[in-house]
């Protein structure tokens, strides 16, 4: 079955490059190289993180063809592929799929605000057209809808729903997802705060905003934890969490380019309706990242 694919460990939602309003394709592939390079698990391109709001579709096609080709089968690819119309998701679905992803990530439909069995009906729209693993992304602060463990239940019932992004800021729901589908229930954190905490109550890995900036450390908390040395994770952890709460002080996205862009890998440009971030909140990531060892001063 497609779902039997192992995604597990440190994946960065990646962001999107742009120079002078374009994609900026060249920095993307390093990236790219350099995530592999440091460690990172996979990768998760063009999901909110990527900017995908704002990307043309043709823009967003190009981008995940960039990035499979650049990671050339060295990590997995999860392609962001989710919206609130279902037949947009299916369309991105199957051209991420046709691109060589190894498996999608698709986003609770957000605004609409469908009951359970709208968002199953959605799920399995995506399902029913492609033939490769599907993750699941629920994030009710920002799609308003809260998928229920009922729901993913019935959805793991079908052949190529294998887990999912849990943002939902409630540990506790690792916990009564693992008793209700069990240990092959693929669950990633969606919160890198609360990623160790996840670990601890079996989940398998984090999709993370902070690994774009801290890919080693961030892959060395879950190595750590997958040896079985909770306390080198902790270690990890407690290096990370002031740039886990600083990128997000605003948007992530702006967070964590103003952090790449202290490393010298690319330009701070994100588009409208997001602005790069603010000189109070550069100053607030600039000391996290010292914190982390990721800078001198």
């Amino acid at each position: 079955m497609a779902r039997k694919a192992a995604f597990k460990g440190s994946m960065p939602a990646l962001v999107t490059p742009f120079r002078n309003g374009k994609v900026d394709e060249d920095a993307f592939r390093a990236l790219i190289d350099w995530q592999i390079a440091q460690g990172s698990h996979g990768l998760v391109p063009v999901g909110t993180t990527g900017e995908s709001p704002t990307l043309s579709h043709a823009e967003h096609h190009r981008v995940v063809e960039i990035c499979v080709a650049a990671a050339k089968g060295r990590v997995p690819v999860i392609a962001g592929a989710g919206s609130n119309n279902t037949g947009e998701a299916v369309d991105l679905a199957v051209h991420a799929e046709k691109a060589g992803a190894d498996g999608l990530l698709i986003v609770t439909p957000y605004y609409n605000k469908p009951n359970q069995e709208g968002m199953y009906q959605h799920f399995k729209a995506v399902n029913d057209a492609v033939g490769i693993p599907i993750i699941i992304y629920n994030i009710p602060p920002r799609s308003v809808v809260d998928m229920s463990v009922d729901t993913m239940k019935r959805l793991f019932e079908l052949k190529n729903i294998a887990g999912v992004k849990d943002a939902t800021g409630n540990v506790g729901r690792i916990s009564m997802q693992r008793q209700a589908m069990g240990e092959d229930f693929i669950q990633l954190s969606g919160d890198d705060v609360t990623a160790l905490s996840c670990l601890a109550a079996g989940a398998h890995g984090c999709i993370s905003v902070v690994a774009n900036i801290a890919p080693r450390l961030c892959a060395d908390l879950m190595e750590e934890w997958f040896k079985g040395n909770a306390a080198g994770a902790l270690t990890a952890q407690d290096r990370l969490v002031p740039l886990h709460l600083g990128v997000f002080t605003e948007a992530g996205v702006t967070g964590a380019k103003y952090g790449l862009s202290l490393l010298g890998r690319l330009g701070e440009d994100v588009r409208l309706p997001l602005v790069p971030s603010s000189e109070g909140t550069k100053k607030i990531i600039r000391a996290a990242m010292v914190h982390a060892g990721l800078l001198n001063s």
